[in-house]
């Protein structure tokens, strides 16, 4: 029997509810649950609502639903805004001090969505308050657990009252009685708590003191919702951002720049904590705060000249000013990645929020014509192979590579088996570790291959020039029309040279082939996976294309798959059906339909399955806009 339940908590930005939602992910992976998490939040410091999601089975999950199972309310404004996706004999836990607020008094719900509620509410003759809100689903057989704060509170000592807020109580209260409803035992969640807060013994003490009479308040009041015995053991509970980070260190990249930008601080915060062992001695990656985007680019690209495995990571309007610079390493044939975590935009956008939206910008970055490769990931396990994969892909062709990846993968967290690092390969091209006296170098060689040999800066012997003009094999800048000709040939051709070498399965991955398939890229890959699970349940088979290598575009491989298919389908994160324009323009092939989202939330697998379903009963229109989420 498959077990699948999603819980979730929410409360204002700064209450503690992203230390909650980790600490009752690593408990529920500890006692054997499979994990997707994921983490929603404002573009402010404090106050507006956050909320995380934890979705966890008996079998491997690779998205979240739009359906919840237990709603863990901080705040009022975590009932009146979730309390409409519970399912029914789904459970509200919340204080009962909460009921008689009225939607009115919470200054941090817009306007839109409080009309909107109001006038769903009036259709149910309830009261604009939390107590309307509960009414309704109630109506529903959604099980409501009341608490009282009070209770648990005048139990705990005065001396931790006064080391710490009330926020940071409710937290662990709430996320002590939540794991206490799903049975597992006490000592897992001290431990966890003793993980985490390792290096301060007396808050370890404290919160396992409030923890405990969490705990025994729920085993006293609440129904126990899960009595299964699970024996799967995780290697790793790890996120989307940690990931990225770990591919690099295992990458051997040395040098990484960044310009704080959600989400890509994430990653560069985590990877500026790492020290790891590398034959007896302590390394570690040296990572770069520079004052804007420009000098994170022009950073990354001096210390790649020097023989580095160098990077940089950013979001939308960071990239935007890297795409000068871009072009630079374009023309002098640099290898650098570019760990590119889309957001929803243009502009500042939605800075916190998910979105595919970039596409088309990262394959036509950069005035002029240079090759570049753009690569996606689709999950958080690809996303530690794929770095690595960019580093060697960079090297070889001596070109930026743009890794893809969105907001949705960044802060997302997974249970998954440990990295196989068994079949990692470190491939550096035509680096020189000597430069023979007599050989007159050329770093621009024009080779049979089209790539040239290529020297570090202050190598002897290896001496050579770097200008953004057109140069020669040496370096030097020129403006004659033939080797103008030469130059951009040799550059471009390493397009071709792409497609001939990199192995078909890094190129795309064909998860089904069936007459109905699906096409998409990144992220999407997860909801999709679970779908298409949910519709064979129904016995509707659905086939799935992954594209992971965008440009160039593995046309010729793309088409073969798809010979035998009838009607394709397009799901993606955004407006103007980005992948659908790229396979049209290169397979001269339309759409049979679209499944879009750009509302800044992610897709679930709920939302995919349904669609798909209205594919297949004939009720679907051409293009499908996905509204879920809060």
């Amino acid at each position: 029997m498959v077990f699948d339940h999603t819980w979730m908590i929410g409360g204002p930005q700064g209450s503690g509810v992203d230390t909650a939602a980790n600490i009752f992910a690593t408990v529920c992976a500890l006692n054997g649950y499979k994990i997707f998490g994921k983490r929603e939040y404002y573009s402010n410091i404090k106050g507006e609502h956050s909320y995380y999601e934890v979705r966890l089975s008996n079998v491997k999950v690779n998205s979240t639903t739009s359906n919840i199972n237990t709603l863990v309310g901080i705040d009022a404004e975590t009932i009146i805004r979730h309390a409409e996706d519970v399912v029914s004999k789904g459970i509200i836990i919340f204080n009962n001090d909460i009921l008689k607020v009225k939607i009115d008094e919470i200054k941090t719900m817009d306007d839109y969505f409080n009309i909107r509620l109001k006038k769903y509410l009036s259709n149910k003759n309830k009261d604009f308050s939390v107590h309307g809100i509960l009414e309704t689903a109630k109506d529903r057989k959604v099980l409501l657990y009341p608490i009282s704060l009070l209770d648990i509170l005048t139990k705990i000592p005065k001396l931790t009252c006064r080391n710490y807020n009330s926020y940071r109580l409710l937290n662990i209260i709430y996320v002590s009685l939540s794991l206490a409803i799903f049975n597992v035992p006490f000592t897992s969640i001290s431990d966890v708590i003793g993980k985490i807060f390792y290096s301060k013994p007396n808050v370890i003490k404290h919160n396992v003191e409030i923890s405990k009479l969490a705990y025994q308040y729920a085993v006293d009041n609440f129904k126990i919702i899960s009595n299964l015995k699970l024996n799967f053991k995780h290697d790793m509970l790890i996120k989307g951002h940690e990931s990225i980070a770990l591919g690099k260190i295992i990458a051997g990249c040395k040098f990484q720049s960044y310009y704080p930008i959600t989400p890509a601080t994430d990653e560069c915060l985590y990877l500026e904590s790492k020290k790891f062992i590398n034959k007896n001695m302590v390394d570690e990656v040296t990572v770069i705060q520079s004052e804007d985007e420009i000098s994170s680019i022009c950073m990354a690209i001096g210390s790649s000249l020097t023989g580095v495995r160098s990077s940089t990571s950013t979001s939308g309007p960071g990239f935007s000013l890297m795409v000068e610079s871009l072009g630079w390493a374009g023309i002098n044939e640099v290898p650098i990645v570019i760990t590119l975590y889309q957001r929803s935009g243009p502009s500042t956008g939605l800075p916190t929020r998910h979105g595919q939206e970039d596409l088309l910008f990262a394959i036509h970055a950069g005035h002029g014509e240079f090759s570049t490769i753009v690569y996606a990931s689709g999950s958080i396990e690809e996303c530690f192979y794929d770095a690595i994969t960019c580093f060697n892909l960079s090297e070889i062709y001596q070109i930026p590579v743009i890794h893809m990846v969105d907001k949705f993968l960044a802060s997302s967290i997974i249970t998954c088996n440990k990295f196989d690092l068994g079949v990692i390969k470190i491939m550096r091209g035509k680096l020189l570790h000597d430069v023979n006296k007599d050989f007159k170098y050329k770093r621009f060689e024009i080779t049979k291959d089209g790539i040239s040999p290529r020297s570090k800066l202050g190598q002897h012997n290896g001496i050579f020039w770097n200008t953004g003009d057109e140069s020669d094999e040496y370096g030097h800048i020129t403006e004659d029309p033939l080797c103008r000709i030469q130059m951009m040939d040799k550059r471009i051709s390493r397009l071709d040279l792409i497609i001939k070498n990199i192995p078909k399965s890094q190129q795309i991955v064909l998860h089904k082939l069936n007459e109905y398939c699906i096409i998409s890229w990144g992220s999407t890959a997860g909801p999709i996976l679970d779908a298409i699970k949910m519709l064979e349940r129904i016995n509707i088979k659905v086939g799935f294309l992954q594209i992971k290598l965008l440009q160039p575009f593995p046309t010729e491989y793309v088409k073969s798959s798809l010979c035998d298919v009838r009607i394709i389908i397009d799901i993606e994160s955004n407006k103007t059906c980005q992948l659908g324009k790229l396979f049209k323009q290169n397979l001269h092939r339309d759409i049979d339909y679209y499944i879009l989202k750009y509302t800044g939330r992610p897709m679930t697998c709920t939302e995919i399955y349904r669609s798909l379903k209205n594919i297949f009963n004939k009720t679907a229109t051409k293009e499908m806009i996905l509204t879920h989420g809060k």
